[in-house]
């Protein structure tokens, strides 16, 4: 695995770890992952409550999310990193809602404040490469005194 190349790159890898590691979790050890969140877990499961199905579910889509995240830093997936602020930025919306209008409990707002400071991050990393690389361009196609700026003129040009 590449290590990142770019500020972007560091916090899409950071979050794809964690997804990878919290899907593990729920995958191995899903009551672990409930409290983590702050749901309560019962000694027994009622007849037609299906909370280890959607579990697992969910658990495995973090998995695989992880890994993608981490394919994009691999690869500096500029296009990727853009598109994951915008929908972590509605997932945070989404998460701060349930939790608001009690579908979720309070301590569930931790995963809304991940997704969105997440998406600051990712937003603020990509403004500082960019803002890095157009330095570096700009200072590459600058000529030293005495330089000629521009292409060399050919040789057989000058007749």
């Amino acid at each position: 695995m590449k290590l990142p190349r770019s500020v972007a790159g560091w916090t899409i890898a950071v979050f794809g770890v964690l997804a990878l590691l919290m899907g593990a979790v729920g995958l191995i050890w899903p009551e672990a992952l409930l409290r983590m969140l702050g749901f309560e877990v019962p000694a027994a499961r009622a007849p037609g409550d299906y909370t280890g199905t959607f579990l697992t579910a969910s658990s495995m889509a973090s998995f695989n999310m992880g890994v993608y995240y981490l394919v994009a830093t691999a690869t500096e997936w500029r296009a990727f990193y853009r598109f994951t602020v915008w929908f972590r930025l509605v997932t945070f919306t989404v998460f701060t809602i349930a939790v608001l209008s009690d579908i979720a409990p309070g301590r569930f707002f931790g995963v809304a404040a991940w997704e969105g400071l997440g998406a600051l991050a990712t937003a603020a990393g990509l403004w500082w490469d960019a803002r890095r690389s157009g330095a570096a361009s700009t200072e590459s196609t600058v000529s030293a005194p005495g330089e000629q700026a521009g292409p060399a003129p050919a040789a057989d040009a000058v007749r």
